[in-house]
């Protein structure tokens, strides 16, 4: 369980002339599908003082009265000359405007989209605005010249990361992060952080492997003794696996077999939101995801991304009753080069209307495209229901893919081997587990006993699977094991195909463990369970969990259903 603990600064020396400010939140900050694992975050803030001194990256607006106070003992204001922004975003800037409030002579510096972000964000007042491309420097003196690297993706476009070659730190923004909060600023016995770490990928970096690639290429050549990341613990002793690992991670989403174009564009940050949700529910299917922002994207890219695209989604926000000019542009460009046997997609959210949802689900529609899920529409800001339904529908979509790429291949016969793992034998189980307002549940049958002491078992968990994303370590989840002879209804009931956020558990009698999750009152018996380890293999995890508490529900003579499979390639 994440400590309940007040939001509070946390501020440690790291390197000569240079200082941390880690924001420390203990519990989710908000409902996004990379804030899942519910194990709070740290918002990284750095000061660098030569001759002049710089401030970069401070925090959102939910930390701007206690940072600020904090900062304020360490620092005359009056004396703070730059405010470097590895990107810009509305929710900075109530910090920003209490910082320029005090200091107005501060200097922003930022890359040029982040430029017209901040006076976006800010609204109509002079601003002191050092525009850096990739080629300028930034002396402060004593040392410290600092380099800027522009590191854009479709998510961040102003994306920026600084290196300051003095102390050879390198500050990523975006890169390298992981939400998770606690008092270690450095990432000793690092291998801790490695799940963190890798979800951080996934759910925020494997949309944009190809930018990810672009970014390591430009980083590739400088010194680097340890990574300062906006997120979690600054990376020093995993660097260089870390590293390794963004590099291995961006080939696997690149060399997958099957893509799909997420075009969008967002207003508020809302569609975005979405966007990022339904991606992450496509890539943990084994699928790509070519991930563009029409707002930036030239139409050339556009073009290319939707030819070589297995299937295409486009989101948009409603601004005034209209789609947003980009996507009209992209729509325009989508209709008339996509393939009509190419699955579409449809999402968005809106204030108070969502025309621009309805004009492009006709469009597609009209143009004779299937629809891979049923269209997307959230009002206002989405919650962590709709986050969740947002995933299942891009798993859905790439599912679709697969299938209809295996139907289109003749299938082999299984081989010796294939037929011989199919003879292994495992326990059929449901397992269940909910997550605040979110519960799942899925057909289990690869269960074991693992340990005696303490009591444990392992399940495999497809990876994409709707549970899935509930089954980190320090989650919790309930094993019902069912009983030969009636358990075929139970089969039945969590085999079927079910709509992205669709409740499983309608028209079965459950009760709840003391955890929240459902427990079926028809199982043989249940058993609650802790998650301690998750291990990759494959197109599976397995998870190593102990049993906390269990109960046999039916008579002592009744036996345990068992599946038997024909091949160990095959359900």
């Amino acid at each position: 369980m994440v400590e309940t603990k007040p939001r509070d600064v946390q501020i440690l020396p790291i390197a000569l002339d240079t200082t941390v400010l880690r924001s420390r939140s203990w519990t989710r900050l908000r409902f996004e599908i990379e804030y899942a694992r519910q194990r709070g975050t740290t918002a990284n803030s750095f000061l660098v003082r030569g001759d002049q001194t710089a401030l970069i990256d401070p925090p959102g607006e939910s930390f701007a009265e206690t940072y600020l106070t904090e900062l304020k003992k360490r620092l005359n204001l009056k004396q703070l000359d730059y405010v470097i922004l590895g990107h810009v975003n509305p929710n900075r800037a109530i910090t920003l405007q209490a910082l320029l409030d005090i200091a107005p002579q501060i200097t922003f510096v930022c890359s040029n989209p982040g430029a017209i972000a901040l006076r976006k964000a800010l609204g109509e007042q002079e601003l002191n605005i050092l525009v850096v491309r990739g080629e300028e420097t930034l002396d402060l003196g004593q040392g410290h010249h600092l380099q800027f690297i522009p590191t854009p993706s479709p998510r961040w476009p102003d994306s920026l990361c600084t290196y300051d070659p003095k102390t050879q730190i390198l500050y990523t923004d975006k890169f390298f992060g992981a939400h998770i909060c606690g008092d270690q600023v450095f990432d000793e016995g690092w291998t801790v952080f490695s799940d963190d770490r890798r979800y951080y990928y996934d759910c925020l970096m494997a949309p944009h492997a190809r930018q990810v690639e672009t970014a390591l290429d430009k980083l590739a050549d400088l010194s680097v003794k340890f990574y300062a990341p906006g997120h979690g613990p600054l990376v020093r002793y995993g660097l260089t696996e870390l590293t390794h690992n963004y590099q291995q991670w961006s080939q696997q989403q690149k060399s997958q077999e099957l893509s799909v174009a997420l075009l969008y564009a967002s207003a508020y940050g809302n569609t975005a939101t979405l966007a990022q949700a339904i991606a992450r529910g496509i890539t943990k299917a084994g699928v790509g995801v070519e991930s563009i922002n029409c707002e930036i994207a030239e139409p050339g890219e556009i073009q290319a991304a939707v030819e070589k695209c297995a299937g295409f989604i486009m989101g948009s926000p409603t601004l005034g009753g209209h789609a947003p000019t980009p996507i009209q542009t992209a729509l325009g460009i989508v209709l008339s080069t996509a393939a009509k046997n190419k699955l579409a997609g449809v999402f968005g959210s809106f204030g108070w209307s969502g025309e621009a949802i309805d004009l492009i689900e006709g469009k597609f529609k009209d143009a004779g495209y299937n629809l891979g899920f049923e269209t997307i529409r959230v009002k206002f800001k989405p919650t962590e229901v709709t986050i969740k339904m947002c995933e299942e529908a891009g798993t859905d979509f790439a599912q679709a893919l697969k299938k209809a790429k295996k139907v289109r291949e003749p299938r082999q016969p299984a081989t010796s081997l294939e037929q011989a793992v199919g003879r292994i034998v495992g326990s059929l189980c449901i397992v269940t587990s909910k997550q605040e307002e979110v519960a799942s549940a899925m057909l289990a049958s690869w269960v074991s006993q693992a340990t005696f002491s303490p009591p444990g078992l392992t399940v495999a968990v497809a990876k994409e699977r709707a549970i899935e994303s509930l089954m980190y370590p320090g989650s919790r989840f309930v094993l019902n094991v069912l009983a030969e002879g009636n358990h075929i209804g139970l089969m039945k009931q969590f085999l079927k195909p079910f709509g992205p956020a669709e409740d499983r558990f309608q028209g079965v009698e459950t009760e709840t463990a003391s955890d929240g999750a459902p427990i079926l009152k028809d199982a043989l018996a249940y058993i609650e369970c802790r998650i301690e380890n998750r291990m990759e293999c494959g197109d599976h995890w397995l998870l190593y969990a102990i049993a906390d508490n269990g109960k046999v529900l039916q008579q002592s003579n009744a036996l345990t259903a068992v599946h038997h499979r024909k091949t160990g390639t095959h359900y």
